[in-house]
C-alpha cells in the first residue's frame, strides 16, 4: 500500500489517541482541584497544543516506514498532585484517566468499523475507508492503553506504581526517568517491546471488537491492509 495512503489512514486516529489521552488527565486533575492544565492551555481539543514534534510526528512516521506500525505520544499535561484534597488517591485516578480514555476511543473506532461494514457493495471503496481508519483507531488506542499501563516511569503505569513505593525508591526511579523514553524508543524500534505488548493488545482488541459485536475476520482483514 502507498505510504501516503497509509499515513492518511493513521493520522487522525494517532493524533487524537495521544491528545485525548493527555486531555483526559487534565480534565480529571481539574475536577479534583488542580488547574495546572487550564493555566497552560492544555484542555483544548486543538491537536497543535498537544503535539510533541518528536513523539507525535517524527517517531510515528519513522516507525510506520521502518517497522510497519505506528506509535507516538503527546506533550505531557502538567499536573500538581499537591493541589488535590487527597494527593495520592486523586493522583492515581488522574493517571488511570489516560488509559481509560484510550479504551473508550477504541470502542468508538470499532463502531466506525461497523459503519464501514454496513456500506452496500456499490460503495465498497467508501466502506473500506471506514473499516481501515477504524482498524487503525482500534489498534493505536489499544496499543497506547497497554503501553501506558507498563510499570515504567514516566508512563502512567510507572507513576501509578510509585504511589505505592517508599520515598527512597521513588527518588531512585526519578533519577533514571530521564533515560526512560530513550530506552522505550529503542525497544520499540528493535521490536522487543512490540512483541511484549502484542499478546496484551490482542486481548484488548478482542475485547473491544466483542463488545461492539464486530466479526473478527473483518477486523483482521482490515489490519492486514494497514500493515501490508
Amino acid at each position: 500500500m502507498d505510504i501516503l495512503y497509509k499515513i492518511s489512514l493513521w493520522i487522525v486516529p494517532v493524533i487524537y489517541a495521544i491528545t485525548l489521552h493527555e486531555i483526559s488527565h487534565g480534565y480529571v486533575a481539574k475536577y479534583f482541584g488542580d488547574d495546572s492544565a487550564v493555566k497552560h492551555g492544555r484542555l483544548s481539543l486543538n491537536p497543535i497544543k498537544h503535539i510533541d514534534p518528536i513523539g507525535s510526528i517524527i517517531i510515528p512516521v519513522l516507525l510506520l516506514w521502518m517497522a510497519g506500525f505506528v506509535f507516538g505520544w503527546a506533550k505531557p499535561v502538567p499536573i500538581q498532585p499537591k493541589n488535590f484534597p487527597n494527593p495520592i488517591k486523586h493522583f492515581r485516578l488522574v493517571l488511570l484517566a489516560g488509559p481509560l480514555a484510550n479504551l473508550l476511543m477504541a470502542v468508538f473506532w470499532v463502531l466506525v468499523m461497523k459503519i464501514g461494514a454496513w456500506f452496500p457493495s456499490e460503495f465498497i471503496s467508501a466502506g473500506n475507508i471506514f473499516l481501515h481508519v477504524g482498524a487503525a483507531g482500534v489498534f493505536i488506542n489499544t496499543a497506547l492503553m497497554m503501553f501506558n499501563l507498563l510499570p515504567i516511569p514516566p508512563l502512567d503505569g510507572g507513576r501509578f506504581l510509585t504511589t505505592f513505593l517508599p520515598l527512597k525508591y521513588v527518588e531512585y526511579l526519578n533519577k533514571i526517568e530521564s533515560w526512560s523514553l530513550l530506552i522505550l524508543v529503542m525497544l520499540l524500534v528493535s521490536g522487543l517491546l512490540k512483541s511484549l505488548l502484542w499478546s496484551m493488545m490482542v486481548y484488548g482488541m478482542s475485547m473491544v471488537t466483542h463488545v461492539a459485536n464486530l466479526p473478527v475476520d473483518v477486523f483482521i482483514s482490515s489490519l492486514n491492509v494497514l500493515f501490508n
